[in-house]
């Protein structure tokens, strides 16, 4: 794999940030002789100029930044022999959401960060070329990227989310009464949560009702997980609006990334419609 990290000043944010962005290599050749033929892989593809990537943005969790889900779990290997570029936005806690407190990120995330990345650097545009799977915080902001921008991503894959946004009204109304500020702070409380920008119920809602094309949804969890229930009842709501979503609970697993590495694997290698060969425009 090519890693990079890239930072540059973002027009939304305010400030500078990171992004992490990975391609595959291994599986390309220049045709120019160098390498030992016994160490060809077989079935190489030419660079080539014009060559694009399908590009996932790979959403990390909650205190974390975009270096650590490549740090750890095998994610470069995964993303290599399935010949997709990888593409992560460090968020900080922000819940991928446009913040109470002032920070654009979900703004950042659909808007900016796309244009910027499909202008510099190798990412295939196009809604059939783009996905977003996240883990934990960054399972919850894919769930929210793929219902509020259905327009952007073929594909959704929720790892272990549910804090923050959620389809359950209830609950999310519920976890304000709980000792966790990080979700009080940043999105929208009580009174003014139903129909807002947080709101995933409405967005999930009006998509079926306007009839808006939609990504599928994958959605995993360990059975052991503190967070299991509300990310199974995030399920549960899709399904009754009449999505295409497939749910599956890793058992006898939590909220880490064994979880994480082995379902990241799973994400990539079958449950995305991957091309897994360079886009050529």
């Amino acid at each position: 794999m090519g890693l990079l990290r890239f930072n540059f000043r973002s027009e939304v944010l305010g400030f500078s940030t990171n992004v992490t962005i990975c391609y595959p290599t291994e599986h390309l050749t220049t045709n120019l002789g160098y390498r030992d033929p016994h160490l060809e892989i077989p079935g190489k593809k030419p660079y080539r100029p014009g060559m694009k990537f399908q590009t996932v943005y790979l959403l990390h969790g909650g205190g974390e930044d975009d270096t650590v889900p490549y740090r750890y779990t095998r994610l470069e290997r995964y993303a290599e022999r399935n010949m997709v570029m990888l593409v992560t936005p460090s968020v900080n806690d922000s819940l991928y959401a446009n913040t109470t407190y002032g920070f654009r990120y979900f703004d950042y995330v659909t808007q900016e960060l796309p244009l910027v990345v499909q202008s510099l650097f190798a990412s295939a545009p196009g809604r059939e070329h783009n996905f977003v799977v996240g883990m934990a915080m960054g399972g919850n902001g894919a769930l929210a990227l793929g219902l509020i921008r259905p327009d952007l991503y073929a594909g959704v894959v929720d790892l272990s989310g549910g804090i923050g946004m959620t389809l359950d009204r209830q609950a999310y109304l519920e976890s304000l009464d709980w000792d966790f500020p990080l979700v009080r702070n940043t999105l929208r409380g009580k009174d003014a949560f139903v129909g807002s920008e947080h709101d995933l119920y409405a967005f999930a809602r009006r998509n079926m009702e306007e009839g808006r094309p939609v990504p599928t949804f994958h959605i995993g969890v360990g059975s052991r997980d503190f967070i299991r229930d509300r990310v199974y009842g995030d399920y549960l709501a899709l399904k009754q609006l009449g999505y295409d979503v497939h749910y599956e609970e890793a058992e006898d697993m939590g909220h880490d990334h064994d979880m994480w590495d082995a379902y990241l694997a799973k994400a990539l290698d079958s449950w995305l419609p991957l091309k897994r060969e360079p886009v050529y425009v």
